[in-house]
């Protein structure tokens, strides 16, 4: 493989992380900072970053601050303890994505339990032909959430090797 066709991989790779990070609710720019980051063989400082996307300088720091609150994007200080900050990638994408479900869909998953189980509450308080209905329909969604509370919980304590194990182990039984 050439420079140039290696070169022609990796903005193919990055354009897709550009796609992708729209689908997730981030800017394509934040996907095109993290794939330059990827993509790096050291920290890049903003002024790097500025460089290599050509991106004015406040784009760069508004994204690398919230690739750096979402995980995605580390700080790292400069060699020999200068003031300039550098920024690496999270490249364990794994646990990038058990912590956006613990911080993010966990509390989504508590909190709507917590509304039907007000829910099943009030319709307990009511004494129509309707309410059987409703409290049968919150119930089965009120079971939905906990087996998915229950997968959640799974994902975020375990690796996606013991996680492949467990599933093969249970598809060969």
């Amino acid at each position: 493989m050439t420079d140039d066709e290696a070169a022609a991989a990796r903005e193919d790779v990055i354009e897709s992380i550009e796609r992708s990070a729209e689908i997730y609710g981030l800017s394509r720019s934040a996907g095109r900072v993290y794939g330059v980051l990827y993509f790096a063989d050291r920290p890049l400082s903003i002024a790097d970053l500025v460089e290599e996307t050509g991106y004015a300088k406040s784009t760069i720091s508004n994204v690398t601050r919230k690739l750096t609150r979402l995980g995605l994007v580390h700080r790292r200080s400069s060699e020999g303890g200068g003031r300039r900050v550098r920024f690496a990638p999270e490249t364990d994408l794994w646990f990038v994505v058990q912590d956006v479900l613990q911080q993010y869909v966990d509390r989504e998953m508590e909190m709507t339990q917590r509304t039907l189980d007000r829910a099943l509450e009030d319709v307990d308080q009511l004494e129509t032909a309707e309410s059987a209905s409703v409290r049968d329909d919150i119930e089965a969604l009120s079971a939905t959430y906990t087996q998915l509370q229950a997968l959640l919980r799974l994902a975020t304590r375990h690796s996606p090797e013991e996680l492949l194990s467990a599933v093969q182990q249970a598809e060969d039984n």
